[in-house]
Formats: C-alpha cells, structure tokens, sequence
C-alpha cells in the first residue's frame, strides 16, 4: 500500500468512528452528512480489508483489527495536529471563546473565583462553562469535549494528563448551639449525628452504602482505622448544602477546609479542627491527550496551575 495513495482524512474518520461507536454521532462531530461518513466507512473497510465496525446487540462494534488501529491513528493525528498548530503563542487578551471545565462546587467555589478574578484582567473575552460531575464521563474528558476537569479522583484512566493543585486538610463546621461543642472530643464526635458529604472522580453518583467504609471516603476510612464509626444521618454530593445543614443544632458537618473557611463569618455555625486526625485529600486538573498541545488550553491550564499554588503558598510553575 503506498502512503500518496490514501486520503488522510480517513484516519479522521476512523478515529471518529471509532470515539462514537455510533456512524451517524461521527458525522456530527466532524460535521458531515450521514452519507458521506457512511461512504468513508465503507473506504476504511476496503482500505484495511477488514469491517472495522460491526452492527451487534451493543451497537456498532469494533473488530480486533480497529481495536488494534485505535491507538496508533490517534497518536498519527496527535502528531500531525501538533505539527500544524500555529507557531505563534496564544494571546488571550484578544481570544474569544468557550472553555469546558468540570468542577466539583468544592473547587468551584474555592478556585474558581481566584481564577475568574484573573481572566477578567488577562483575558477578558474568555468564557468559562462550569459543568458538574455528573455532567461529565471519562469517555467525554478522552475525546476532548471538555477542556479539562478539576476534582478529588480515586482512579483515572491512564492516558490523561494530570497534575496536583493542591492538598486540603479537613475542618468540622456545626452549629454553636449544638451541645458537642462544651465538649470537642472524639467520643462526643461519635455521639452526635453526621452530614457526609463528597463528589469524588466524575459521571452520574450511585447510591452510598453506610456500611461501605471503604467507599465512604477519607473521614470515614480514618475512623475505621481506630475501630470508629460515625453516625451518618445525611448523604450528600453538594459541600454547599452540607455547609447549609451544619447551621441545624444537631448535625456535624466533617469537609475540605478550604470550603469550610468559607463560612468563617457566618454566624450560624462554628469552625472546629476535628478531634482525630484525617490525611489530606488531594485536588487535581486532568484533561485529555488530544489537548496536551493545544496552545490556547496550555494557557489556561497554567493559569490555573499557578492560581492553586498561589492560594496554596507555592511558588508559580517554571
């Protein structure tokens, strides 16, 4: 087979076909009729002499053969897509467009304002389109429709990009009338009734098992290493509501310390170092390899970046 004689195009469709699963999603994403992305297909099936992609139960399904091609044509278009960016640097005192950015609301509300403050002044045309977890999967992060995602995660998949923004300690916020306050301790902790609450990795949350210690995350796992458990009488995903619930009488509020100090001057509830000692949690921002190069989101992740080692005392990136 000789290399003048393919349309390179093709590999873009495959690559698309083999993203969406689906021919009809692939011609939306590259903006081409149905027809034609079905034509393109049947190219790619006579170029490799092979179906590619099977109809099944499942959907369209790829053969041995895409699932062997499948990595070696992104990493074609990765290069060829990084040999023909533009020399020139991102200027984003003059860029105008839209970033997608998944955040949990606990780096939405602690991060995000800093970063916002900064993007009025540097780049003032820039959008910022916030999106939940539950908005987002991992399939979505990898074929780059969100630019990048901010959160704590358990497992990621191995081709992002990642980096550490920050470590958090926890703070426990609960109302000044609630009666554990006379007496702080670990056994009048253990006592009282509890509000956890956590939005870890991304995609739309299952239902907690209060008996699933290992699930429950970082307060509950410290726990569980002294033969502790807490009483846990509300589940939540959101730290604003759980930063609500912490102003009922009878409810402790155990979270990221960062969101806690939010509530430094509300009167309505108190701020306590918790009376056993829990391991940072760590923030992170991953995005996808089809990005890495791209100039204008280098820009933002190393705004980003650098903000979070500001906030947190760190020196900027070199």
């Amino acid at each position: 087979m000789q290399l003048n004689r393919i349309d390179l195009n093709l590999l873009v469709y495959l690559d698309a076909l083999l993203r969406e699963r689906n021919v009809t999603q692939a011609a939306h994403t590259l903006n081409l009729s149905q027809p034609a992305m079905s034509n393109g297909l049947r190219r790619l099936r006579d170029l490799f002499d092979d179906p590619l992609l099977v109809r099944t139960s499942d959907g369209m399904t790829p053969t041995e053969r895409a699932l062997e091609l499948e990595p070696l044509v992104r990493d074609v278009l990765m290069h060829i897509e990084q040999a023909v960016q533009p020399k020139s640097a991102f200027e984003p005192d003059h860029a105008t467009r839209v970033f997608r950015i998944m955040a949990s609301d606990y780096a939405e509300s602690t991060l995000l304002p800093e970063v916002l403050g900064k993007l009025r002044t540097q780049a003032p045309g820039l959008t910022l389109d916030i999106m939940t977890p539950s908005d987002v999967s991992f399939l979505d992060v990898e074929r780059g429709k969100v630019d990048m995602v901010i959160n704590r995660f358990d497992v990621m998949p191995q081709s992002f990009h990642q980096i550490h923004l920050w470590s958090d300690t926890f703070s426990c916020l609960l109302s000044p009338n609630n009666p554990v306050l006379a007496d702080f301790t670990l056994d009048s902790y253990l006592q009282a009734s509890h509000v956890w609450v956590s939005k870890t990795g991304m995609g739309v949350g299952v239902g907690v098992d209060p008996d699933d210690v290992q699930r429950l995350g970082w307060v509950d796992a410290a726990l569980n290493r002294l033969g502790k458990k807490r009483q846990i009488r509300v589940f939540t995903r959101h730290y604003q509501a759980a930063m609500t619930l912490a102003e009922q009488n009878d409810l402790i509020v155990t979270l990221p310390t960062r969101a806690a100090e939010l509530q430094r001057n509300n009167p309505r509830v108190a701020l306590r170092a918790p009376p056993l000692e829990i391991p940072p949690l760590e923030l992170k921002m991953a995005w996808s390899p089809l990005l890495q190069h791209n100039p204008a989101n280098r820009w933002l992740r190393r705004l980003i970046a650098d903000t979070a080692r500001e906030m947190d005392g760190q020196p900027p990136l070199v």
